[in-house]
């Protein structure tokens, strides 16, 4: 700038150039003030000047400005300059002025392929997606961006096939992608976990020198936490990898430490969650909603109220209690950690609530043994809201019904899945209504329900008619319904265990032998009880008969002296 101040005979080249440079490196304002010196000495503009001029503008968010530009652009007959008009058009669409960009888009009497990109960009961002595939499919040249915008859109709108289709014909047409096109490939990989794709991708980027891209690294981190398989063991493999890249990303921010809390919380890894998220409040990133709500699920999944009592204070802290999803994640912690009243209390503050509040509310009283608060909340739900009931909350209803005695209400619920609310009633919501007649000793009713079901009853349904039938002392049915679940139940414990313990109680001793051989057999053991306590902030599970933790000695030792204590006269 210095050598165009001493300049003593400027031109619109020159004027241009200093505008030019200003506005490439951040200066659009200091840029905005030259041209109008520019115009003051009465020097013309040319369309770079136009073009320079209106990224300013779309830069500082002068949109009014920008109009001013578009009218002395018309005055000076510069209106059907392609590079202009493609600048226009890029201002329109941040100004959501999307039927102005297409009347400048129309009446342009020529057109390259950025124009055809701005008019893509501008119905990819209304969300028309058949407009903006019809328009990318007219396009006589596509580059690297119009591919990318419609590849991204398609992966935004979750039709993860279809971008994946375009993206195999960008690379048939011999089109490089670009950042922002693997990111959208590598996110839909994830979405379809599709693991071994994802490799490919990664070993390319990886090749292109792009793999420490703030975004791509994020991508890949996503895509190795929804990719770990835990049936064949790869799952500690594919969360390693991830760590493995989000420790050597150059850059991170709140996304990617997101990505990766939310990777441990899908595969349950609960003590790695709260200690990733420590490391990120300790690195000085804010954390954003959607990681608080993965965090308050592990905390809700462990019942560890006084770490979800830390978080709900970090989430007051930052003003975020009047979300409606992190609002609906607490109520869910409360509820699962058993402080209903905070889980009350919070879920009546909330100034908004969608279905899966009303959900989690439904399904916490229940599950807490307010039964009757859960109907009545349900109730209230249906007469003042216009949210409608969804599977999870009638199952809820279901299980309360079932655990307050409501036998006839239940079964007038359930009867309604279908004709009122449209929802046909699934495998659980059957094994419900079985446990539901079973517990009130309805047993034909609970068996000529199974034997109805238009699919395959769970085992589930048919360990709640056993238990029924142990309650009831009925071994009739008990017999016919253990014979099923022989059948379906080749690796499940409880139904065996449910008859042995109905044949005990009828002092059937060879048939409860015969039982526990066919166990043996089959290589079945009862399934043990666990119980957990948090000790300053960290967990710790006891089993059944269980050895294994580090101060199991002491721990007897302590609970004999205990027993000895409560015995002694």
């Amino acid at each position: 700038m210095l050598y165009f101040e001493r300049n003593p005979f400027k031109s619109v080249v020159s004027w241009t150039a200093g505008i030019t440079g200003l506005v490439k490196n951040g200066s659009s304002f200091h840029g905005l003030k030259l041209f109008v010196r520019l115009l003051e000495s009465g020097v013309k503009p040319n369309q770079v000047t136009y073009s320079s001029i209106i990224c300013a503008c779309i830069e500082m968010g002068g949109f009014e400005l920008g109009m001013s530009v578009l009218g002395l652009i018309i005055k000076t007959g510069f209106e059907n300059n392609v590079s202009v008009c493609n600048s226009l058009m890029t201002l329109c669409l941040r100004m959501n002025e999307f039927d102005l960009a297409r009347k400048v888009f129309d009446g342009m009497e020529s057109k390259d392929v950025v124009s055809w990109t701005a008019i893509l960009d501008v119905y990819v961002e209304m969300g028309n997606l058949g407009e903006a595939r019809r328009i990318f499919e007219e396009m006589p040249k596509r580059n690297e961006v119009s591919w990318s915008a419609i590849i991204a859109r398609y992966n935004q709108t979750g039709d993860y096939i279809e971008a994946l289709k375009l993206f195999r014909r960008m690379v048939q047409e011999r089109i490089k992608p670009n950042i922002s096109c693997f990111s959208s490939i590598l996110c839909a990989l994830a979405s379809l976990e599709s693991l071994q794709a994802g490799k490919n991708i990664h070993a390319h980027v990886t090749k292109i020198g792009i793999e420490k891209d703030v975004f791509i690294s994020c991508c890949l981190v996503d895509l190795y936490c929804k990719c770990g398989e835990t049936k064949d063991g790869r799952m500690n493999g594919q969360m390693a990898e991830a760590k493995y890249l989000f420790d050597n990303m150059p850059n991170r921010n709140n996304i990617s430490w997101g990505t990766l809390i939310g990777g441990y919380v899908e595969f349950k890894q609960f003590d790695t969650v709260f200690e990733v998220f420590n490391e990120m409040i300790l690195s000085g990133e804010t954390p954003t909603k959607p990681t608080f709500s993965s965090v308050l699920c592990a905390c809700a999944s462990v019942a560890s109220l006084e770490k979800g009592k830390d978080i709900h204070g970090k989430i007051l802290k930052l003003g975020f209690q009047y979300d409606v999803y992190l609002g609906t994640a607490l109520t869910d912690m409360y509820a699962k950690c058993g402080d209903i009243e905070s889980s009350k209390q919070v879920f009546e503050r909330m100034s908004e609530r969608n279905e899966f509040s009303w959900t989690v509310m439904i399904q916490g009283l229940a599950e807490s043994g307010f039964a009757k608060e859960s109907l009545a909340l349900f109730e209230e739900m249906k007469r003042n809201t216009l949210v409608a009931p969804n599977e999870l909350m009638l199952l809820s209803v279901l299980f309360a019904c079932s655990h307050c005695g409501l036998v006839d209400k239940g079964l007038e619920y359930f009867g309604a899945m279908e004709s009122v609310y449209g929802i046909r009633p699934k495998g659980r919501h059957y094994m419900c209504v079985v446990d539901m007649l079973s517990r009130s000793g309805r047993l034909y009713e609970a068996e000529e329900l199974i034997n109805s079901m238009p699919f395959q009853p769970e085992a589930n349904a048919l360990a709640a008619l056993l238990s029924g039938c142990k309650t009831y002392k009925n071994e009739e049915i008990a017999e016919r319904t253990a014979r099923k679940l022989v059948e379906l139940a080749e690796k499940n414990s409880a139904g065996f265990v449910l008859l042995s313990n109905i044949y005990a109680s009828a002092g059937r001793w060879i048939d409860v032998s015969n039982v526990r051989k066919i166990m043996r057999e089959k290589g079945l053991k009862k399934s043990v009880g666990c119980s957990w306590v948090e000790v300053r902030s960290h967990l710790h599970s006891f089993y059944s008969e269980d050895g294994t933790h580090l101060k199991s000695a002491e721990i007897h030792d302590i609970l004999e002296l205990l027993r000895s204590e409560m015995t002694d006269p």
